[in-house]
């Protein structure tokens, strides 16, 4: 249970997939216009990466390598459509509001990255319990935003005006406003050296290779990955061994040092 409790730590605060990885930024900038868009986008996220996370660990040793990508699709889509024909039959409203960015949750990077990061390699318990932490920090991350915009552009939040009509910014509710509200809240978080991607702060792999799949000329398979993991612990397993060899001989010329001495005072 433990380890369940630190997942929903990761992502709703040492990893939040908006404020620290920066992911998702297409929905995150595009949807915000509401703190209820904002709140619906995320949920649906959330229902989308849970399901995902659990089905993809419950089949992750059926699924072959070579198609493991295509098979995280289907599954994420196939969610997707669910939740769309929900979305549409229940709250009708909120899916008008959202549009398209409903099925384009199938390529949202965070859900893909989940599944193949961890849900991939871990059992479903601990699998469903990242893709709820993940999800409500990515809900998080689109309602503070949102709640921004909304209160300086609209002069309310979730509907309850508290701005006068003649002191709002429109243009926060415009797509420009989106840029501005992110800018602010990252400058906010590099001045006070908060864990952000853009400050280089967001923990770094430890994959020989870095982790840099965006420049990376070779296989991005797990089986690459596992090939570099192992000359990774080679070459750490050498760089200690050559260090207790230098200790060892260091020792042995202090002893030998002594030795001679000892018979020069004799």
């Amino acid at each position: 249970m433990n380890k369940c409790v630190e997942r929903l730590y990761n992502g709703i605060i040492k990893e939040n997939p908006t404020f620290v990885l920066m992911l998702g930024m297409c929905p995150t900038l595009a949807v915000t216009t509401t703190a209820i868009n904002g709140v619906g986008m995320g949920l649906s996220t959330t229902a989308v990466l849970v399901f995902s996370n659990l089905i993809i660990s419950a089949l992750r040793k059926i699924i072959p390598d070579r198609v493991r990508i295509p098979a995280y699709i289907v599954i994420v889509a196939s969610l997707v459509t669910i939740v769309q024909l929900l979305l549409q039959a229940f709250i009708p409203s909120l899916y008008q509001s959202l549009g398209i960015f409903i099925p384009l949750i199938v390529v949202n990077c965070i859900i893909l990255g989940r599944a193949e990061a961890y849900a991939a390699k871990n059992g479903p318990l601990e699998s469903a319990f990242d893709g709820i932490g993940m999800g409500l920090g990515f809900t998080v991350g689109l309602t503070c935003i949102a709640a921004f915009r909304e209160l300086l552009g609209a002069g309310a939040i979730f509907g309850l005006e508290l701005i006068p009509e003649d002191f709002r910014i429109a243009i926060f509710g415009l797509a420009p406003g989106a840029f501005f509200v992110l800018a602010g809240l990252t400058a906010l978080q590099n001045k006070f050296k908060a864990p952000s991607a853009t400050n280089g702060s967001v923990p770094q792999s430890k994959l020989a290779c870095g982790g840099d799949c965006m420049s990376c000329h070779g296989c991005a398979s797990q089986a690459n990955h596992g090939t570099l993991e192992e000359v990774r612990a080679k070459a750490e397993a050498e760089a200690q061994a050559k260090k207790e060899a230098a200790i060892k001989a260091a020792q042995a010329k202090k002893a030998a040092e002594a030795a001679e001495a000892g018979k020069t005072e004799e």
